[in-house]
């Protein structure tokens, strides 16, 4: 099976990052033409939420956060002594 020719994860986290921005643009402007509470809540929330992602994309992209490095850190010789009297 051939690779798709756009397969660089980056590629596609960037175009994703560009819609939930629109996204979170469009909640923001719509909490301003809404008077429910509850309502603008929901849609404030929502945008906070996908500002989370955005920020989780962002740092996959820079592989800013351990989790998203490529070869995670071994644990350290003394913790894995200390782990195994614990048991």
């Amino acid at each position: 099976m051939k690779p798709h020719p756009n397969s660089d994860p980056v590629h596609h986290t960037h175009k994703i990052k560009v819609r939930m921005r629109q996204l979170i643009d469009h909640l923001r402007k719509d909490v301003g033409k809404i008077t429910e509470p509850k309502a603008q809540a929901l849609f404030e929330t929502s945008a906070e939420v996908l500002t989370g992602l955005v920020k989780a994309f962002k740092d996959y992209e820079k592989k800013g956060e351990e989790a998203w490095r490529s070869k995670p850190k071994a644990s350290r010789p003394m913790e894995r002594a200390t782990h195994a009297s614990r048991r």
